[in-house]
């Protein structure tokens, strides 16, 4: 049985849950591979056995189901994975019959694999202590300026940073869906936890984040964490307009109907793009105001039809200007108002780098 769960995540060790589906999609790890002992329909009869007739009963059941053929094909399939991944841990729910079960059938296959003490619930608990207790260790830079400014190419030039935009999957804003879905909280906090410890350990003085709200897309900063971002130091990336629009235009228009073009496993196809940018606009109308609505859904939509006729998708950019300075400056601007004594610094992306490499 393992339980040094800080080394797991710093060692990046591969780990392989026999947790069921339903389970494993409600959140794991990173690093981490569903294999279960049992499928959802063979968990749920299990399980209503065993509130019916106890634990005897429910096993013996289990060992009926998970027999002959499908019990050599599920052990056959930790076996190829774990040859591919030596140091390979299991773990189940809460490290009990399960994991010990799958333990004991590799075992009889040749192979010595350890479980995770406490299994699932007890490295999660490790991992939401540690959201919690890092950030009142490490002091906490923010990197804000206004949208389109490239604050997530500038953090990732910064060593002791953590995109959470990164984890979350999802741009921050009003318009940052990807074509692949975002992680659940659960693993969106999981994958965080393990950037906070990696740099924890990194011993770096700092740990820069960009400015984000509260939720980033579906995916919600944990409280605590959150607290410290709100009051934690500012450094502000200033950004020429022009250079906005073709960072803002290189991110939401090119690469975005790049990769909606070729998600074609998540069912999107390169129209998606312009479905979701409609949906995009008609979510903030309200706050848009109906004038600057519809004229922005105008450009948005002859810019598209020209880009069809001609291949030439730069007619964005009149939108893009638009919805800069009439929607997220304004708001910028006001939120800034808010903070002006946290500001350490401001200057370009050069400026900042070189300031940065002297704190």
């Amino acid at each position: 049985m393992i339980s040094d769960f800080r080394n797991i995540v710093l060692q990046n060790r591969a780990l392989v849950d026999v947790r069921a589906p339903i389970e494993f999609e409600k959140g794991a790890f990173p690093c981490t591979i569903n294999l279960p002992l049992m499928d959802d329909q063979e968990r749920d009869l299990i399980g209503k056995l065993y509130k019916k007739a106890g634990n005897s009963k429910a096993l013996e059941l289990g060992y009926q189901l998970i027999s002959g053929s499908i019990k050599d094909s599920r052990i056959q399939a930790w076996v190829e994975y774990i040859h591919n991944n030596p140091n390979t841990l299991i773990y189940c729910s809460r490290g009990g019959q399960r994991s010990e079960i799958a333990q004991k059938w590799l075992g009889d296959a040749g192979l010595d694999v350890a479980r995770l003490r406490g299994g699932y619930k007890a490295f999660r608990n490790y991992l939401i202590d540690e959201l919690d207790n890092i950030p009142k260790q490490k002091k906490i830079i923010i990197i804000g300026g206004h949208t389109g400014s490239g604050k997530t190419i500038l953090l990732q030039k910064i060593k002791e940073s953590i995109d959470l935009e990164e984890i979350a999957n999802h741009r921050g804003s009003s318009f940052g869906h990807f074509a692949s879905i975002q992680p659940t909280q659960i693993n969106f906090e999981n994958a965080l936890a393990y950037r906070l410890i990696e740099q924890y350990a990194a011993e770096y003085r700092y740990i820069f984040m960009e400015d984000e709200s509260k939720n980033i897309g579906r995916c919600r900063i944990p409280n605590k964490l959150f607290e410290y971002i709100k009051t934690a130091r500012l450094i502000l990336l200033e950004t020429s307009l022009n250079d906005r629009i073709d960072i803002t235009y290189n991110e939401y228009i090119i690469m975005s109907q790049t990769e909606y073009s070729t998600a074609f496993h998540n069912g999107h196809t390169k129209h998606s793009w312009i479905d979701v940018m409609r949906h995009n606009f008609y979510r903030i109308r309200k706050r848009l105001g109906d004038k600057n609505y519809r004229e922005l859904t105008v450009l948005l939509n002859h810019a598209w039809t020209q880009q069809e006729k001609t291949n030439n998708p730069s007619l964005h950019k009149v939108w893009i200007e638009k919805l800069l300075t009439r929607y997220y400056d304004p708001m910028y601007e006001y939120q800034l108002s808010q903070k002006q004594e946290r500001v350490i610094f401001r200057g370009n992306n050069t400026e900042i780098l070189e300031y940065t490499s002297t704190l």
